[in-house]
């Protein structure tokens, strides 16, 4: 099957109260409009088409790359934007699917399920339903004595035994390409809202004898569209409930569902526990028997098994097998925390290689370095990577202990099993198994204080 979809993103959302277009808001630590993209993008198409208006440049920019892009400059409607998409679709052979930019909830499952109604039952138009216990604002599926669909009436438009159903419009259909163009011309802005609803379609088709059918979601929560800060809450908590349940039925334990929050391209393996406070973003990946939390952001961090993070944040980083970290730890982007590392309270690293059983156990900055195994930080210890032009690369080597409140002056080499005294700042390389101590003679004068010193004049 041939399929191109077709994405509706050029409303302004006035009820966001935002400058920034609607389908821009994100839901999940992902872009509304950018979350409907990928869905459709995993049922295989062959070509995605994005209809942008306001801020279209910005959502234009955003997905460059992804899609093709068709300007509505003038909003009349959502069958007026599909017209918009003739010159780029008009000749395409396939299924045409249609969805809304602000719909960031509706899954694969459902739009392979259409996709297969739309097939076996040789339809111009498949329509995705949803039975909504409040159907309020939605168009309604009005069908025959014999069950089929026959038309959809928009809420400003429907009577009351109209209004009385419950199974409602989700903005989602398949269409026969083909079908779809000749029925656009056919449009009428005679309607409460004076603009061309692409629903009327439906009528169109069957009036021509062509048969429209439909497909029932089993959740009608992911029909919902957001067009509110309220409506993005919901779709966020929604969202992020999805999410713990099905990592919950893998085997995850998470401890207080409700503040824990998990975007759904995580992945997190079995037995690891999620404490409250629990942000995991992006492209994270937690391996098993872990403990995260309480109080962890990780963005784009990948973990091995076997490990302890709590109070920290870390984002584009890796950290591996057995380590244990926090609390108060920063994990910035192009790090690497070999296996067994322990990280202490109040530590930041920065674009750097950490090896085997190395600890920081508090109060230290470790930027742009090369750290080997067995090494010990000392409290204080801070790597100068910054010159004022350039960062320099520290290399510390295996088995080294530098003691507290060391300054590391890069471009600088601790060797192996070197010493560094407490309180030294180091500026010239250090031998394998050397004692460096780089501080200023200490003077002491005896008698200094006397019986007048702090008396006051």
């Amino acid at each position: 099957m041939n399929i191109a979809s077709l994405i509706l993103a050029a409303g302004k959302g006035t009820r966001m109260k935002s400058k920034l277009p609607k389908v821009l808001h994100k839901v999940g630590g992902k872009a509304m409009v950018e979350r409907v993209l990928e869905t459709v993008q995993s049922l295989g198409t062959d070509k995605d088409v994005v209809i942008v208006g306001f801020g279209g440049n910005a959502v234009q920019d955003y997905l460059e790359g992804r899609a093709e892009f068709v300007r509505q400059e003038e909003q009349n409607g959502t069958g007026h934007a599909v017209k918009m998409a003739e010159p780029v679709l008009g000749s395409f052979d396939g299924t045409i699917l249609l969805l809304c930019g602000d719909t960031p909830l509706v899954t694969k499952e459902s739009l392979e399920a259409l996709l297969k109604e739309h097939t076996a039952s040789g339809a111009a138009a498949t329509i995705l339903t949803a039975h909504m216990p409040d159907p309020t604002g939605y168009g309604r599926i009005i069908r025959n004595e014999a069950g089929s669909v026959v038309r959809i009436v928009e809420q400003k438009d429907g009577k009351p035994e109209e209004l009385a159903v419950q199974e409602v419009n989700t903005g989602m259909y398949a269409f026969d390409s083909k079908k779809l163009w000749p029925c656009l011309s056919q449009l009428s802005d005679d309607n409460a809202q004076g603009e061309l609803y692409i629903t009327d379609v439906v009528g169109i088709l069957v009036n021509g004898g062509d048969k429209v059918s439909a497909y029932m979601t089993e959740n009608f929560e992911e029909s919902l569209g957001v067009n509110s800060r309220l409506q993005l809450a919901e779709a966020e908590s929604i969202l992020k409930h999805r999410k713990n349940v099905e990592l919950m039925t893998a085997g995850v334990t998470i401890v207080d569902p409700d503040n824990t929050y998990v975007a759904p391209e995580v992945t997190v393996g079995a037995d690891t526990i999620l404490h409250p406070g629990t942000v995991l973003e992006g492209n994270t990946v937690i391996g098993e028997n872990c403990e995260i939390g309480p109080h962890t952001r990780l963005t784009n961090v990948t973990v091995g098994n076997d490990t302890v993070i709590h109070f920290t944040y870390g984002h584009d980083c890796e950290v591996k097998d057995g380590v244990d970290i926090g609390p108060y730890v920063h994990l910035r982007p192009n790090t690497v925390i070999g296996n067994k590392v322990h990280i202490g309270n109040f530590v930041e690293v920065k674009n750097s290689n950490v090896g085997e059983g190395t600890k920081f156990p508090h109060l230290s900055y470790i930027g742009d370095s090369d750290v080997g195994s067995g090494v010990n930080i000392g409290c204080g210890t801070i790597t100068v990577n910054y010159d004022g032009k350039i960062k320099h690369r520290t290399t510390i080597g295996d088995g080294a202990f530098v003691g507290c409140n060391s300054n590391l002056v890069a471009p600088v080499t601790i060797g192996n099993y070197s010493y560094v005294g407490a309180g030294s700042t180091i500026t010239k390389n250090v031998p394998d198994k050397a004692l460096a101590v780089g501080r200023s003679k200490q003077i002491v004068k005896e008698n200094w204080v006397t019986d007048d010193t702090f008396k006051k004049k």
